[in-house]
């Protein structure tokens, strides 16, 4: 590896780390998902507040009607996307949560063929198979269990489903909107769905313990801005693809972050369906790197 690459894999695998945090930082509050999700947004925009005031807010004057209106559908498949996803981790494991929500490019690339009949190739077909057989092992060994896993993997994937419809937003908006504009604009409209949300549910909004405090200012530094960040940082000099592989680490992370810090273990199943979701999208990103949904592929949440 030579030295002016080795900055931007280091940078990568810090930001692997950072978002490996996620999950585990969400399974230690004890607030409501969407009070967790709203203040993880609300102290995100805060902190880009600054970046934007200094280079993009003139270009708000630019945006279209149709824009906007993509922006908020954008900012709400966001905020329901996180609350679904916290609330998955609530009932079953980090493994299986974050390999079910990290199942976003086959989405996306499902999401494309029957939206704009993008053609499949066989390798794709191959490697989606092969994810989606995982994914059904690992919901196949929550089934029958009192605690609600098999909820918990629902709405894990739905929460996938969710992002997947961010993203793809994302990739026609950001077409005509700087990075920075874009992401300060949906994250804020994201906060105030999750308001909304939060008022609309009679839930506490304030008064929560100073630990709670710590966890939702770190979900914002450490993950969103720190994790994400790095990733945008890196694409300058490392191609998406092997960004999009390297984000794949992150069910991996998490999971063994989990197993050391709440002693979460994962059963000869989970860890066999683990690894076939994990193998069909290193294989669908390997034979999709052209792809237009990957190339295009946002890397801001």
């Amino acid at each position: 590896m030579t030295q002016s690459l080795f900055k931007p894999y280091l940078a990568i695998s810090i930001g692997v780390i950072a978002v490996s945090f996620s999950a585990i930082l969400v399974r230690f509050s004890e607030a409501p998902s969407s009070v967790i999700a709203f203040y993880r947004m609300l102290f995100s925009c805060l902190i880009l507040l600054p970046f934007f005031l200094k280079s993009s807010i003139g270009e708000i004057k630019r945006i279209n009607k149709q824009n906007w209106i993509l922006c908020i559908a954008a900012g709400t498949f966001l905020a329901f996307h996180f609350i679904l996803w916290f609330e998955s981790l609530q009932f079953t494991s980090v493994a299986n949560s974050t390999v079910l929500v990290t199942m976003q490019p086959i989405f996306a690339f499902l999401g494309t063929y029957f939206l704009f009949k993008e053609r499949v190739s066989f390798g794709g077909c191959v490697s989606i198979i092969v994810a989606i057989t995982g994914s059904v092992l690992i919901s196949a060994s929550d089934f029958g269990h009192k605690d609600g896993a098999l909820l918990g993997d629902m709405l894990a994937l739905m929460a996938c489903g969710l992002a997947t419809a961010y993203f793809l937003i994302g990739q026609m908006v950001r077409k005509n909107m700087g990075l920075t504009v874009y992401t300060f604009i949906v994250y804020g409209i994201s906060t105030l769905v999750l308001l909304v949300y939060v008022w609309g549910s009679n839930l506490e909004l304030l008064n929560y313990p100073k630990e709670e405090w710590y966890i939702f200012i770190l979900l914002a530094i450490i993950p969103t801005l720190l994790g994400h960040s790095l990733f945008n940082w890196a694409i300058e000099w490392v191609s998406t693809t092997k960004i999009s592989m390297a984000i794949l680490f992150e069910p991996v992370g998490a999971a063994i972050l989990a197993y050391y810090i709440f002693k979460e273990g994962i059963s000869v199943i989970q860890l066999i369906g683990s690894v076939l979701v994990l193998a069909g999208l290193s294989l669908f990103i390997l034979m999709n790197t052209r792809s237009k949904v990957l190339d295009n592929n946002e890397i801001n949440y």
